[in-house]
This record gives structure tokens, sequence and C-alpha cells, in this order.
């Protein structure tokens, strides 16, 4: 169940939820991946409070392409990343890249020109031997040295991109080619990176009851006896506003959580649109506060914009759909202060690449999460409980009798039961190598800002 529908919340008070002064900075930034280069940095602000008018107009407009490429980059099956099944896997993929790298690797192919199908490129045939070194292409097949981009060939490039985490569009873009010319030893290492860090993870020992979050994968596991029981595509922290690893222990869950606006987005953000457009406080249901985020209301007309204490003065954001913590906040207290919550901008979960935020994790379909962590306390063994609750429109919180370990991993390269070997953009640079990265996606950025969008 994904709650997209609006609904008028009532006016009770709670102590507002924050994810932390660094956090939310820049919550539910849109900032699109460039390896530490933020060109768009000043563009963030738009997405977190952005119900109104400006939300409607990004999602109307949308990525070009988003609607027309495939997006199915969620495991199957039951096994878990952390697992001794998984381990083998590991072993059996890292046996595969060895024998590849003794054979000699695979050819570089020649870029950053587009391949395309139905193009007849000098370039086809060193794409051939490239794929089918890696498996993505069988050994028989199309005439080795034709020079003709065929319904094969777009095949086998749609199963590599599959496999790396990139737009299943079947041409060779800039992404497919960094992707195309990673060398067969940088990816033999990076397999034994990632097996030693699950391999440290499953060693310390793991709980029968889980959630697990890898983040250059971006997406979630829910684990119960060993299996996953869900799965759940999620948005991650963005290069310089990264999501930590860490294990956690989620103790609550907070319906309708209100969002404190920090001081310095205050400051540098809020009032100087104030200054431009008198209502924008009242469209994003933000409303000011004397004292504390809990004093007596501040009538928005009183204010001078031009001159405000913000010594004084503090903004927090009503419960709601427009809300930038969403419907619900997974609660899992940690020194890094990130957490697990929903989101308004849900178009966003149909993008492959999804480091976006500011290093807390966004959850599409979290109320299937949320019911799962549920399950197991008094009254909220069924899914409808949720519901009620939803439906009530109240801010609620829930504290966990029996709370439930949490993992936030980096696991870029695994292998699967079936053979295939998996790789993702090592967004955040820690596996060794630049060409591990990737390269940007233009698809990957968020739309176009309006010309008045507030600066960083």
């Amino acid at each position: 169940m994904t709650m997209e529908r609006t609904k008028k919340v009532s006016g009770a008070t709670r102590r507002g939820l924050l994810c932390g002064a660094a956090a939310l900075a820049a919550s539910a930034g849109l900032v699109p991946f460039s390896r530490g280069a933020f060109a768009q940095d000043g563009q963030w602000w738009e997405s977190i409070i952005g119900h109104g008018a400006q939300l409607d107009r990004r999602s109307r407009a949308g990525p070009r392409e988003s609607s027309t490429i495939r997006l199915d980059d969620l495991r199957d099956g039951p096994t878990p990343w952390l697992s001794d099944v998984m381990i083998q896997s590991m072993h059996e993929a890292i046996k595969r890249y060895q024998q590849i790298v003794a054979n000699g690797g695979w050819p570089m192919v020649p870029g950053p020109r587009l391949m395309r199908p139905g193009d007849d490129d000098e370039r086809v045939p060193a794409l051939r031997r490239r794929l089918r070194a890696s498996g993505d292409m069988p050994a028989t097949g199309s005439y080795y040295d034709s020079f003709a981009f065929d319904g094969e060939l777009e095949q086998a490039v749609m199963r590599f991109q599959a496999r790396h985490g990139l737009r299943m569009r079947g041409r060779v873009d800039r992404p497919t080619f960094a992707a195309l010319n990673v060398t067969a030893e940088m990816r033999l290492n990076q397999l034994r990176l990632n097996l030693n860090r699950i391999q440290q993870l499953w060693t310390s020992g793991v709980e029968d009851r889980y959630v697990l979050v890898n983040v250059p994968a971006y997406q979630l596991e829910a684990v119960n006896r060993h299996e996953v029981q869900q799965r759940h595509r999620v948005i991650a922290g963005r290069p310089g506003r990264e999501t930590p690893s860490i294990k956690s222990t989620i103790r609550g869950l907070n319906f309708y959580p209100y969002w404190r606006v920090p001081g310095s987005i205050a400051r540098l953000d809020l009032v100087p649109r104030m200054q431009r457009e008198p209502d924008y406080l009242e469209k994003e249901h933000i409303r000011a506060f004397r004292g504390s985020f809990d004093g007596p209301e501040i009538d928005l007309a009183t204010i001078d914009w031009h001159n405000v204490d913000l010594s004084q003065t503090f903004f927090r954001q009503d419960p709601g759909p427009w809300n930038a913590l969403g419907l619900v906040r997974i609660d899992m207290p940690n020194e890094h202060i990130v957490y697990m919550h929903d989101t308004p901008m849900k178009q966003l979960f149909k993008q492959p690449a999804r480091s976006y935020s500011a290093g807390c994790v966004r959850v599409q379909d979290v109320m299937d999460l949320v019911s799962w962590i549920a399950q197991q306390e008094t009254g909220w063994e069924q899914p409808e409980r949720v519901q009620a609750v939803l439906d009530q429109g109240d801010p609620l919180d829930l504290t966990l009798s029996r709370p439930i370990p949490v993992y936030f991993v980096y696991i870029t390269a695994w292998g699967e039961t079936n053979g295939e070997v998996q790789f993702r953009p090592d967004i955040y640079d820690r596996d060794g190598a630049r060409e591990l990265a990737g390269d940007i996606d233009p698809e990957d950025a968020p739309p176009a800002q309006p010309v008045n969008a507030l600066a960083p």
C-alpha cells in the first residue's frame, strides 16, 4: 500500500522530528551524481517542501525518458545479501572473473560517440567481443565481425546494463561506455573487496529478523529467519551528503511527523523566499513560532521579512503528504542522526540512480515496510492497523517492544545464485579505483528548476 493521497491533518501538536542539522541542511536534495561536483547544488530546496505548485510542475515534466525505460533493479528470490549462500555465490563469481583475467580480460570499446540499434559501426565487433567475455552475449550468434548493431546485440547490451544498475536502453551511451571499459582485473578486485565486506558483517553475527539497506544498490531488504520477506527501492544520500555505513536499531514509528526547519535553512533559503513570495509558507504548510518550535504561534502577516530575528523565530512544517518526511518516520537512534522515512517526491523512485538525499533513506512503498516492522506489536498484527492510523490522520508514535536491528551497508558487487554477477557504481568512491564510479547519466539529473529557484 503506497500512500500518495492528500488528506486533511488535524492540528494536534507534537515535538518535531529532525534528521539532524547536517542532514536536514539539504534534506531530500535533488542533486545529480557528478563525483563530487554539484553544478546544481542550489536546486535542492524545491524538493524538500514541494507539495505545492513547484512539485506539481516538476512531477508533470519529469525526466525525459523515465516513463519509457524499464526499471527492474530489485533482486529476486529469498536469499539475503548477508548469508552463507551469498558468500558462496561470491566465491563462484570470483573464480569466474579470475579465469577472465587469466584469459587476458576483455577489449576496450572506443567511445564516447553513441552506438544505437540499427547503426553500422566499426566498433561493433569490439563491443561483441567485450560482451561475450563477460557472458552478456553467447559465444554463438551473429557473424563475429559484423558491423551491424542488430537485435541480438541490443538484448546483450540491455543485459549488461541491468547487471550494472544502468538504464536499460539497449544503446551504448556514456554511462554504458564507462562500465564496459572498467577492466576485468578491477572488477575482480571489486568482487574481492565486497566479499570481505559481506563476510565481516556475516561473521559478526546477524539476527533472525532485521532490515538491511544496500546504499549503492538503492534497495532495502526486510529479512526474517534468513529469508527476504520484502524488498523496497530507496533513495540514499548524494556524494557529500553520504548515507553512512552503520548498524542501529529500529525503536519506533512516528506517523504524521512534523518537520522542524533548521536555522541555517531558515536564514539562507526560507526568509529570502518569503521576501519574494509572501504566501510561500502558507502554501507549504509552514508556520512560525516564537522562542522555540513549540512556542506560541506567530501571525505570518506580522513578520517583517527584511528584519527577522531568527534567534527567536522558528519554523515548523505541518504533518501531511506535503511534509519533507512524508507520512511516517522510522526511528533508529544513531550517532549520524540519519533514519528512514516516507517522501512526497515519489516520482524519484523511477530513477535507476537514486543518490538524492542528505543522508537519510527514503523508502518506496514505505507503509508495507512499516506494517512488517509493527506486526509483532500487540494490536498491530494486521496491516489494516497501519491503514487505520493513516486514515485517522493524527500524529501517533509507536515505541517497539521488540526493536529491530537495521544495517546500512555498502555493497557494490555480488554474485547471484543463478551465476549472474552484479555491479553498481561506486557512488562514494570507496572501492579504490576512480573508474568504478562510472559516468554521469544526464537522465539522473532532476528536472530543470524554475528561474527563481533558491540559492544554496
